[in-house]
Protein backbone atom coordinates (compact mmCIF):
# COMPACT_ATOMS: atom_id res chain seq x y z
CA UNK A 1 0.00 0.00 0.00
CA UNK A 2 1.19 3.50 -0.80
CA UNK A 3 3.87 2.49 -3.31
CA UNK A 4 4.71 4.35 -6.49
CA UNK A 5 2.20 2.47 -8.65
CA UNK A 6 -0.61 3.50 -6.31
CA UNK A 7 0.63 7.07 -6.41
CA UNK A 8 0.55 6.95 -10.21
CA UNK A 9 -3.03 5.62 -10.07
CA UNK A 10 -4.08 8.27 -7.55
CA UNK A 11 -2.49 11.09 -9.56
CA UNK A 12 -4.08 9.94 -12.81
CA UNK A 13 -7.49 9.15 -11.29
CA UNK A 14 -7.69 12.63 -9.85
CA UNK A 15 -7.41 14.13 -13.29
CA UNK A 16 -8.96 11.52 -15.58
CA UNK A 17 -11.77 8.98 -15.64
CA UNK A 18 -11.30 6.05 -13.30
CA UNK A 19 -12.07 3.16 -15.67
CA UNK A 20 -9.28 3.70 -18.23
CA UNK A 21 -6.79 4.40 -15.42
CA UNK A 22 -7.69 1.15 -13.65
CA UNK A 23 -7.71 -0.88 -16.88
CA UNK A 24 -4.33 0.57 -17.87
CA UNK A 25 -2.90 -0.32 -14.46
CA UNK A 26 -4.24 -3.88 -14.63
CA UNK A 27 -2.87 -4.33 -18.16
CA UNK A 28 0.52 -2.97 -17.08
CA UNK A 29 0.72 -5.30 -14.09
CA UNK A 30 -0.41 -8.25 -16.19
CA UNK A 31 2.43 -7.62 -18.64
CA UNK A 32 5.00 -6.87 -15.94
CA UNK A 33 4.11 -9.97 -13.96
CA UNK A 34 4.13 -12.10 -17.10
CA UNK A 35 7.62 -10.87 -17.87
CA UNK A 36 8.70 -11.44 -14.29
CA UNK A 37 7.49 -15.02 -14.10
CA UNK A 38 8.87 -15.93 -17.52
CA UNK A 39 12.28 -14.44 -16.92
CA UNK A 40 12.41 -15.44 -13.25
CA UNK A 41 15.31 -14.35 -11.13
CA UNK A 42 17.47 -13.59 -14.21
CA UNK A 43 16.05 -10.04 -14.50
CA UNK A 44 17.57 -9.05 -11.18
CA UNK A 45 20.95 -10.42 -12.29
CA UNK A 46 20.80 -8.96 -15.82
CA UNK A 47 20.27 -5.29 -14.95
CA UNK A 48 22.55 -3.76 -12.35
CA UNK A 49 20.67 -2.22 -9.43
CA UNK A 50 22.31 1.17 -9.93
CA UNK A 51 20.91 1.44 -13.47
CA UNK A 52 17.41 0.60 -12.25
CA UNK A 53 17.66 3.20 -9.47
CA UNK A 54 18.91 5.85 -11.90
CA UNK A 55 16.10 5.21 -14.41
CA UNK A 56 13.47 5.18 -11.66
CA UNK A 57 14.87 8.39 -10.19
CA UNK A 58 14.75 10.20 -13.54
CA UNK A 59 11.23 8.90 -14.21
CA UNK A 60 10.02 10.22 -10.86
CA UNK A 61 11.60 13.60 -11.55
CA UNK A 62 9.91 13.75 -14.96
CA UNK A 63 6.55 12.64 -13.57
CA UNK A 64 6.85 15.21 -10.76
CA UNK A 65 7.67 17.97 -13.22
CA UNK A 66 4.72 16.89 -15.38
CA UNK A 67 2.39 17.02 -12.36
CA UNK A 68 3.66 20.49 -11.42
CA UNK A 69 3.16 21.69 -15.00
CA UNK A 70 -0.34 20.22 -14.84
CA UNK A 71 -1.13 22.43 -11.85
CA UNK A 72 -0.08 25.49 -13.89
CA UNK A 73 -2.19 24.34 -16.85
CA UNK A 74 -5.13 23.76 -14.51
CA UNK A 75 -4.86 27.33 -13.22
CA UNK A 76 -4.89 28.61 -16.81
CA UNK A 77 -7.79 26.28 -17.73
CA UNK A 78 -5.85 24.88 -20.70
CA UNK A 79 -5.96 21.20 -19.75
CA UNK A 80 -7.08 19.00 -22.64
CA UNK A 81 -9.55 16.20 -21.97
CA UNK A 82 -7.93 12.92 -22.99
CA UNK A 83 -9.77 10.06 -24.60
CA UNK A 84 -10.19 6.75 -22.79
CA UNK A 85 -7.57 5.13 -25.04
CA UNK A 86 -5.06 7.88 -24.34
CA UNK A 87 -5.61 7.61 -20.57
CA UNK A 88 -5.31 3.81 -20.77
CA UNK A 89 -2.00 3.93 -22.65
CA UNK A 90 -0.63 6.75 -20.46
CA UNK A 91 -1.34 4.67 -17.36
CA UNK A 92 0.05 1.52 -18.95
CA UNK A 93 3.30 3.22 -19.96
CA UNK A 94 3.81 5.11 -16.68
CA UNK A 95 3.33 2.02 -14.55
CA UNK A 96 5.50 -0.19 -16.76
CA UNK A 97 8.31 2.36 -16.68
CA UNK A 98 7.96 3.08 -12.96
CA UNK A 99 7.65 -0.55 -11.91
CA UNK A 100 10.18 -2.21 -14.22
CA UNK A 101 12.78 -3.80 -11.98
CA UNK A 102 10.85 -2.85 -8.84
CA UNK A 103 11.11 -4.93 -5.68
CA UNK A 104 7.65 -6.36 -6.32
CA UNK A 105 8.60 -7.51 -9.81
CA UNK A 106 11.84 -9.03 -8.53
CA UNK A 107 9.90 -10.78 -5.74
CA UNK A 108 7.45 -12.18 -8.30
CA UNK A 109 10.38 -13.36 -10.42
CA UNK A 110 12.00 -15.00 -7.42
CA UNK A 111 8.79 -16.71 -6.35
CA UNK A 112 8.20 -17.92 -9.90
CA UNK A 113 11.57 -19.63 -9.85
CA UNK A 114 10.36 -21.94 -7.05
CA UNK A 115 6.58 -22.14 -7.51
CA UNK A 116 3.97 -22.67 -10.23
CA UNK A 117 4.36 -19.70 -12.59
CA UNK A 118 0.66 -19.54 -13.46
CA UNK A 119 -0.36 -19.29 -9.81
CA UNK A 120 2.34 -16.72 -9.11
CA UNK A 121 1.33 -14.61 -12.12
CA UNK A 122 -2.37 -14.77 -11.27
CA UNK A 123 -1.88 -14.03 -7.56
CA UNK A 124 0.51 -11.14 -8.13
CA UNK A 125 -1.66 -9.60 -10.88
CA UNK A 126 -4.84 -9.83 -8.79
CA UNK A 127 -3.10 -8.33 -5.76
CA UNK A 128 -1.74 -5.42 -7.77
CA UNK A 129 -5.11 -4.91 -9.49
CA UNK A 130 -6.77 -4.58 -6.07
CA UNK A 131 -4.17 -2.09 -4.81
CA UNK A 132 -4.49 -0.12 -8.05
CA UNK A 133 -8.27 -0.06 -7.59
CA UNK A 134 -7.76 1.30 -4.09
CA UNK A 135 -5.45 3.95 -5.54
CA UNK A 136 -8.02 4.96 -8.15
CA UNK A 137 -10.74 5.09 -5.50
CA UNK A 138 -8.53 7.20 -3.25
CA UNK A 139 -7.75 9.52 -6.15
CA UNK A 140 -11.42 10.02 -6.97
CA UNK A 141 -12.23 10.61 -3.28
CA UNK A 142 -9.40 13.10 -2.80
CA UNK A 143 -10.64 15.11 -5.79
CA UNK A 144 -13.91 15.75 -3.97
CA UNK A 145 -12.09 17.18 -0.93
CA UNK A 146 -9.23 19.36 -2.23
CA UNK A 147 -8.59 21.38 -5.38
CA UNK A 148 -6.91 19.67 -8.29
CA UNK A 149 -4.29 22.44 -8.43
CA UNK A 150 -3.21 21.76 -4.84
CA UNK A 151 -3.20 18.03 -5.47
CA UNK A 152 -0.99 18.44 -8.56
CA UNK A 153 1.45 20.55 -6.56
CA UNK A 154 1.53 18.04 -3.70
CA UNK A 155 1.88 14.98 -5.93
CA UNK A 156 4.45 16.69 -8.16
CA UNK A 157 6.54 17.64 -5.15
CA UNK A 158 6.23 14.12 -3.72
CA UNK A 159 7.33 12.50 -6.98
CA UNK A 160 10.30 14.87 -7.22
CA UNK A 161 11.29 13.93 -3.65
CA UNK A 162 11.05 10.23 -4.58
CA UNK A 163 13.20 10.87 -7.65
CA UNK A 164 15.84 12.69 -5.61
CA UNK A 165 15.78 9.92 -2.98
CA UNK A 166 16.20 7.24 -5.65
CA UNK A 167 19.12 9.08 -7.25
CA UNK A 168 20.75 9.75 -3.87
CA UNK A 169 20.48 6.07 -3.02
CA UNK A 170 23.02 5.45 -5.79
CA UNK A 171 25.66 6.93 -3.51
CA UNK A 172 24.53 5.40 -0.20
Amino acid sequence: MGDKSQLVCIALAVRYRATPVLLGAIAAFSLLNLGAVLVGAAVANWLPEHIIKAVVGVLFLLFGAHALCGSIEEENNTVDDKTGHSIFFSTLLLIILAEFGDKTQIAVAGLASTADITAVWLGATLALAVTSGLGVLAGRTILQRISITLLHRLSGSLFILFGIASLLSLWW
